[in-house]
């Protein structure tokens, strides 16, 4: 990562509305985030991780995964798979970039332009607020148009050398109210995980049932 040499944006709008509930995830998840990469098609892994990425090198990328260090953020389909991944990994401290912390986002084809890519962002950016970082920034090629629309979307400023393309927000110290409004979401997000899981095994017992009254 290049150092920051010019100051980046600074966020000074509240959160925004988030598209769907946006899901922190952890070591459970495991299995999800691979299947989530993997049905990633060839142009979209490598928008996604900057080069040709095969199944070999996404089960190391996953296996690899510290959730104890990192935060990941999901969201989750009626059916309980990922169908959007968040990463955001904490860059180590140093006297060119203090307190900064690394965005990637993938949505499944089928998921795209319902918002989610902003939703997961934005809770995102929430996160690295109320966990002390300074800079949210985020690494792409320069075709990426998705991805640089959604940093354009969130007011982060935007620079292209040699293909790649980066782009800086600053963010506000954490506050009272910005560390209520992401338990409220993780909140949200709970329930909505409980509910989609209650109405899947829902469906699994009728189809059961309907299955076994067909036999009689």
């Amino acid at each position: 990562m290049k150092p920051i040499s010019s100051a980046p944006a600074r966020s000074t709008r509240p959160a925004a509305y988030l598209a769907a509930p946006v899901r922190e995830l952890d070591d459970t998840n495991r299995a999800a985030v691979l299947l989530h990469f993997l049905a990633l098609g060839v142009d979209d892994r490598h928008l996604r991780f900057g080069s040709p990425t095969s199944d070999a090198v996404i089960e190391r990328y996953v296996a690899n995964l510290d959730f104890g260090r990192d935060a990941l953020f999901g969201v989750f389909n009626d059916a309980l798979d990922l169908v959007g991944i968040a990463h955001l990994a904490y860059v180590p401290t140093t006297k060119e970039n203090p307190r900064t912390a690394e965005f990637g986002v993938s949505v499944l084809h089928d998921s795209r332009h319902r918002g989610l890519g902003a939703a997961l962002l934005a809770r995102a950016a929430v996160h690295a607020r109320n966990t002390h970082i300074d800079t949210l920034f985020v690494h792409c090629l320069a075709n990426n148009k998705a991805m640089m629309h959604l940093a354009q979307k969130l007011g982060m400023r935007v620079e292209f050398a040699y293909g790649d393309a980066d782009a800086f927000l600053i963010l506000p110290p954490a506050t009272a109210q910005s560390i209520l409004y992401e338990a409220s979401q993780e909140h949200i997000a709970d329930l909505d995980y409980a509910l989609k899981a209650n109405l899947k095994q829902s469906k699994q017992i009728w189809r059961w049932f309907y299955g076994m009254h067909s036999q009689l």
